[in-house]
């Protein structure tokens, strides 16, 4: 059996640019999201959108990889899209080719900000089941926690900061996480 893709969501009481503005910012994305530790724009893509390379820290060892990503700002809807795509050829990376969107939805109060994405798993199934995916889906929900105090507070996280996964909804509100994918996701070029 194949597993669920990874879905977070979080409302925000902030202003849907404030929330785009700290996510579509490279160097502020990494202050709040705990996956990565600098994303690198590389060059502008055809169409639109950018190619970049990420990198995760970690002791001994730093993964390194390269994405593509598009956004959309102005929806007839009112809401906006970012989507994504990324690879690596790094051994140790658990996570292989992936593909995931972002999704902000102006709501009373403030932003719906959802991810849904899912990827390869590089090191096996079993272990992605039992420890890769539940602790790579930790982590998005503890950093959309740490985005949010940001976004109502304006106050930059701090490492003493304390986010919690537990606000989070983990589940799509229906259907499967990857259902609400925007239709950039299949046009956009791989990485």
């Amino acid at each position: 059996m194949r597993a669920k893709p990874i879905y977070v969501e979080i409302d925000i009481a902030a202003d849907i640019d404030t929330v785009w503005r700290l996510t579509q910012d490279t160097e502020l994305h990494t202050v709040w999201d705990d996956r990565f530790s600098r994303i690198t724009p590389l060059e502008e893509l055809d169409g639109g959108g950018y190619r970049f390379r990420y990198e995760r820290r970690m002791p001994f060892h730093t993964i390194t990889g390269t994405g593509t990503s598009i956004g959309e700002r102005h929806r007839p809807d009112g809401t906006r899209t970012s989507a994504l795509r990324f690879t690596t050829a790094d051994r140790l990376s658990p996570l292989g080719d992936g593909r995931g969107y972002w999704r902000y939805v102006p709501i009373d109060g403030g932003t719906r900000f959802s991810t849904g994405f899912d990827y390869t798993p590089a090191w096996g199934g079993r272990l992605d089941d039992i420890l890769v995916r539940p602790l790579v889906g930790w982590l998005t929900a503890r950093s959309f926690d740490r985005l949010r105090r940001w976004a109502e507070t304006d106050r930059r996280p701090r490492p003493l900061d304390l986010p919690r996964a537990s606000r989070c909804r983990r589940q799509p509100r229906r259907g499967d996480a990857m259902d609400n994918a925007p239709s950039t996701l299949g046009a956009l070029e791989s990485p």
